[in-house]
């Protein structure tokens, strides 16, 4: 990890210079209860820079149109900009070929896409879809209804005390019935970062079909689909600095080629009668009706945004926030620190003795701090951890240290207002 920095004077003679990052995020200048925004919510939902922010409002104020067989300027200039993000996600993944890119809404809608199209596909009654502990319920939920529709069973990948996958016993659970593996990249709730191409080369052993949840990956860290193996990739748009209601799904073409539609309408059609229809080529088989246009372009600018930082930066950056939060709340009696996997992400999930974590969010609220309480879509995993809910605390690369140090004195106050 990246030693960390004393002063923000001497952070700024960095390379990185996150006061000057800062100045891109206007919503990062902002007082709530007349204290400054420490916002640490960034799993949940990243903050905009202002150049994703104008690429929306450019995009309603010169070129709003539909798109796709538009004859006239705007339509074309605006099919031409949605288009060039698809090429843009294409190399931001590592994709072979651009077709392999769909826009959806978001993770949720990509995995259930996944699951409701390969699943009546590949699954058969007494088939197995491998899940881990630690996922989301965006990727529990849609193999549940898939198998319930298909008689496949689920079968479950633990996890050991750090928070990091039994793969011991994910090769026991290995066998020729095991059709699909869906795992996260990294876990919202832990931060784990569980290693993808280890378990893909695994899962092929069986010739199974892998899944990977993306959401909180390609913010910290680079991903690229052909190096890890997979067969699906997926991420949302709001996770990465981009706008909300935008997702993308990334899918081997052959798999994609062989998958019924998700939905049906216009767009994802070749021809319509009363008596049958044909479908579009991919990826617009997997497009139907309008889609969210501008939300693509700010997508496009926030991918544009992000390389621009650079993810060596935002890796080292982040690396030290998450050692100084680790080291400074460890510190604090009564404190319980879930998940301590040796390769994690920039988040830190906790408890406090005899205070509920609805509480400590609550307080820290009152002085500015956004952090997030629950079970985080993640209730198998709070279960495995006996608890029912944690306090989260997720960093991003505008995060400061000051930010951090004030997020331990916060807890430090949410102890003595209970004592």
């Amino acid at each position: 990890m990246t030693p960390l920095v004393s002063s923000p004077e001497q952070y700024r003679k960095a390379d990185f210079d996150v006061y000057r990052v800062r100045e891109d995020f206007p919503i990062l200048h902002r007082e709530v209860y007349g204290k400054p925004l420490i916002y640490l919510d960034n799993a949940a939902t990243t903050q905009k820079p202002r150049a994703v922010i104008e690429a929306i409002r450019r995009y309603y104020e010169e070129t709003n149109a539909n798109i796709h067989r538009g004859l006239h300027f705007l339509s074309e200039r605006a099919t031409e900009q949605y288009e060039a993000v698809r090429r843009k996600i294409q190399e931001f993944l590592g994709a072979s070929e651009s077709c392999e890119v769909v826009f959806t809404r978001g993770t949720t809608e990509s995995i259930n896409l996944v699951a409701s199209s390969l699943g009546r596909l590949l699954l058969q009654p007494g088939d197995e879809v491998v899940l881990t502990t630690m996922e989301h319920h965006s990727n529990i939920v849609p193999w549940q209804l898939i198998c319930s529709a298909t008689g496949a069973k689920i079968r479950v990948v633990p996890i050991n005390d750090c928070g990091e996958l039994c793969l011991e016993d994910f090769e026991r659970l290995l066998n020729p019935r095991t059709k699909i593996v869906a795992l996260t990249h990294v876990s919202n709730a832990l931060g784990t970062v569980n290693p993808v191409h280890q378990v893909v080369q695994m899962a092929k052993t069986v010739n199974a079909t892998v899944v990977v949840d993306g959401a909180q990956a390609v913010s910290h860290l680079p991903v690229d689909v052909r190096q890890l193996g997979c067969d699906f990739y997926a991420f949302s748009g709001h996770k990465l600095f981009g706008p909300t209601g935008i997702g993308v799904l990334w899918g081997r073409a052959e798999l994609l080629e062989a998958m019924p539609p998700y939905q049906g309408g216009g767009e994802m059609i070749r021809t319509v009668t009363f008596e049958e229809s044909t479908w579009a080529k991919i990826p617009h088989k997997f497009e139907a009706g309008t889609p969210p246009i501008a939300e693509v372009i700010g997508l496009g600018a926030a991918v544009d945004y992000v390389l621009q930082v650079g993810y060596a930066a935002i890796g080292e950056h982040e690396a030290a926030l998450l050692e100084r939060a680790t080291r400074a709340l460890a510190t604090i009696p009564g404190l319980r620190i879930i998940g301590n996997a040796r390769e994690k992400a920039a988040v830190v999930s906790f408890v406090l003795e005899g205070v509920h974590p609805h509480d400590i969010g609550t307080i820290l609220d009152r002085d500015g701090i956004a952090i997030r309480a629950g079970h985080h879509c993640a209730q198998p995993l709070m279960q495995r951890f006996g608890v029912a809910a944690t306090a989260r605390a997720s960093f991003a690369f505008y995060n400061t240290f000051s930010e951090v140090d004030a997020l331990a004195a916060g807890v430090e106050k949410v102890i003595e207002v209970f004592s």
